[in-house]
């Protein structure tokens, strides 16, 4: 693990479908009080539970596409059929008011996120121990068919294959180990700012 010690704000987590990021997320928030969350922009329906505003923004194709059209963006990509991107606002003005922002996207979108704003951003990459780990993990879900599944993994081996271009790189096999890691990390980061 090497430890930048910085006062970047935009802290960015990024996994496999699975790979446990909401939860190193949720472990992040519970710790560090001051942590914003970006909510991201995304087509996909609206799973039971799910709130607009806080887990995502929910948009139509036509809306999400307008957006695009207007530069409202910063990144954004189609996976699996529904497109998902973060807002330009909503980062400048975490920027601005000089708040430490965590997002929650795909390996594309975390080095967008880094290609935009490369003084700013870190990158975390949380992998699973293994392909049949994360598949058990994919199943257990239960929210998606057999079909879906197997793109996930397809697409997990794909972004298991970027995870050298992030700051740090947390296998999480041992849930407590990986939150403590992640922990740890980002307490080295904040604590300068």
């Amino acid at each position: 693990m090497k430890l930048i010690h910085t006062g970047k704000q935009l802290i960015v987590l990024s996994a496999p479908s699975g790979g446990g990021k909401t939860t190193v997320a949720r472990h992040l928030f519970s710790t560090f009080p001051h942590l914003r969350f970006s909510v991201s922009a995304t087509t996909r329906h609206i799973r039971p539970g799910e709130v607009h505003g806080k887990d995502y923004y929910f948009l139509t194709r036509e809306e999400f596409e307008s957006r695009i059209d207007q530069g409202d963006l910063l990144e954004y990509e189609e996976i699996f059929g529904n497109l998902y991107g973060t807002l330009r606002s909503t980062v400048q003005q975490a920027l601005t008011n000089g708040a430490s922002m965590v997002f929650d996207v795909d390996v594309k979108g975390a080095l967008s996120l880094r290609r935009a704003f490369p003084e700013d951003t870190v990158l975390i990459f949380i992998t699973p121990p293994s392909m049949s780990e994360l598949e058990h993990r994919l199943r257990s879900r239960r929210t998606e068919s057999d079909e879906q599944i197997a793109m996930r993994l397809e697409r997990a081996a794909m972004e298991m294959e970027m995870c050298d271009e992030f700051d740090l790189v947390i296998v999480n096999d041992i849930l407590t180990d990986t939150l403590q890691s992640a922990e740890n990390f980002v307490r080295s980061i904040v604590e300068t700012l």
